[in-house]
């Protein structure tokens, strides 16, 4: 049976996307809780799976990885997803995996250095065994990022 999420849920879990090192007490006093109350909540939020973890948000900028590339990646006709997947995974210039509908069976967040690194990371993902070919779109500027980016 999937958890019921009411309206404090919902506006305790916007409230932690928009900061997840927010104390239970401040979440209480916005939505008008105890902070028990609220810790209990979050526990129950993360114990269903519908909290699954909190991280830090970094510039990338700030790492050096001054591109960011949306990568379509097309498969070949007969090819196990497990191996590409797995494959995907262990390159560290992957940020982000997503499968989708479409001609592409993958889209990925490449973050990298420079366009050499770009051209290097894109060249090891079309050696990925079941890897057709790719679809590359580098991008110039980013608007925000996350929903309170």
């Amino acid at each position: 049976m999937e958890p019921v999420i009411d309206a404090v849920d919902r506006q305790l879990i916007d409230l932690l996307r928009a900061n997840g090192r927010a104390s239970y007490a401040e979440l209480a006093r916005q939505v008008g809780l105890s902070a028990p109350a609220v810790h209990e909540r979050v526990g129950k939020l993360e114990a269903a799976g519908t909290i699954t973890g909190y991280r830090a948000v970094v510039d990338p900028a700030a790492l050096g990885l001054d591109v960011t590339a949306l990568v379509g990646v097309i498969e070949s006709d007969s090819v196990d997803d497990t191996g590409v997947e797995a494959a995907l995974r262990a390159m560290p210039e992957v940020e982000d995996c997503w499968r989708v509908a479409g001609s592409e069976a993958f889209v990925l967040k490449v973050r990298v250095t420079d366009i050499p690194a770009l051209e290097s990371a894109i060249n090891a993902l079309n050696r990925i065994e079941g890897v057709a070919r790719t679809r590359t779109t580098v991008v110039l500027s980013t608007k925000w990022e996350g929903r309170h980016g």
